[in-house]
């Protein structure tokens, strides 16, 4: 086995994932490990996010399949191979790879095949343990604050285009190619806060998140609170920007969409609290990580796996889950807040935000290695 990692990552389109296997790829350097990334064909993004990496894209699994080197090596996954696929790699090589979310409703597909799973929270851990799989690692890796920018950026923060477009989907498909050609004659204002408190959401747009349920439970409390505004910062596809925009309709112009940005230390920056979506099919929430480290506090449902990444009273605010309640503790919060509830600052709860260090994760890293090789 040599110190070189291949690591697969075929997601087509950008988010948490591709920010952590930015990460990854930054922390298995600083252990010695070169990586060579195996990508899918058409995602352009990784040019901008990881500059000096060494990346060739695959079409099909007989390109990933030929892009292996013929010796035993180790590779590592953040989107789950095939059974098939994931039993041919794992009979010559060292097989491991990242669950990024939780199985609880999900197939696992190959993960069984592989010699090692790396789960990102006990979250994840505890939904692939339920899944009957005996090859997960023995502590999460959980995550560090990625907060460089995206790609090059310039400038103060201005709307952009809500819409990642799924290359998949024939609809998608349509609507981004012509979406460059409309794109010049869209309004671009920039960005400024509004009086009253500014909670923000920032994240992909995608049904994961849940975000529509969430503002259909929330509805009813924030119709009221008028010095509540809501600012949207991400994109998705655009089944995901329809059904949200639907859920937001009853707020008015209290909420603006922003689209997605390059900078997020930058949006962080401008809010008072950042929003989570609902908990069950999140494995993380890598946003919440990163807007703490920017010093803002962040307002989640109190479940895994947020309670394992906020600390309440010190970083943010963990509420009831709206669906069970109607909201009305998530109302009495923001009343709270609006009448002078101290605004919690993460900075200086150092020992939690030290859990998420660069220097926790590698130690974390080294240890899931050193397990996943020998």
């Amino acid at each position: 086995m040599n110190s070189v990692c291949y690591q697969i990552n075929l997601q087509p389109t950008f988010g948490g994932g591709e920010v952590y296997t930015r990460f990854f790829t930054e922390t298995l350097a600083e252990l010695g490990m070169r990586s060579v990334l195996l990508v899918a064909r058409g995602a352009g993004y990784w040019r901008d996010l990881l500059p000096s990496a060494e990346i060739h894209e695959i079409a099909d699994e007989a390109e990933l399949v030929a892009a292996l080197p013929k010796v035993a090596s180790f590779v590592v996954t953040h989107t789950t191979l095939t059974p098939e696929l994931a039993e041919r790699i794992a009979a010559r090589n060292r097989l491991a790879g990242f669950a990024h979310m939780p199985l609880y409703e999900r197939d696992p597909g190959g993960l069984a095949h592989y010699h090692r799973v790396f789960a990102v929270s006990r979250h994840v851990m505890a939904s692939a343990l339920a899944r009957g799989l005996a090859n997960v690692h023995s502590e999460p890796l959980y995550a560090v604050a990625d907060i460089a920018p995206r790609r090059l950026v310039r400038g103060p923060l201005r709307a952009a285009s809500v819409y990642s477009w799924d290359r998949r989907k024939v609809r998608d498909r349509l609507a981004g190619f012509l979406e460059p050609f409309i794109e010049p004659f869209m309004a671009r204002p920039q960005y400024r806060r509004r009086p009253g408190i500014t909670l923000g959401i920032v994240s992909r747009l995608t049904p994961i998140k849940q975000f529509p349920l969430l503002f259909q439970a929330t509805e009813a409390v924030l119709a009221p609170l008028s010095g509540i505004n809501i600012d949207i910062f991400g994109s998705g596809g655009y089944a995901s920007v329809r059904d949200l925009r639907r859920a937001v309709a009853p707020l008015g112009e209290r909420v603006r969409f922003w689209g997605d940005q390059a900078d997020v230390s930058q949006v962080f920056r401008q809010l008072d609290y950042v929003m989570s979506g609902l908990p069950e099919k999140e494995a993380l929430g890598l946003n919440l990580i990163e807007a703490q480290y920017c010093g803002t506090p962040v307002l989640a449902v109190d479940a895994p796996p947020f309670d394992e990444t906020v600390a309440h009273g010190q970083t943010g605010y963990l509420y009831q889950d709206p669906r069970h309640d109607g909201g009305a503790d998530f109302g009495r919060l923001l009343q709270a807040i609006q009448a002078g509830l101290q605004r919690p600052a993460p900075l200086q709860a150092t020992g939690h935000l030290a859990h998420f260090s660069r220097d926790a994760f590698r130690d974390r890293v080294s240890r899931a290695i050193a397990g996943a090789t020998r």
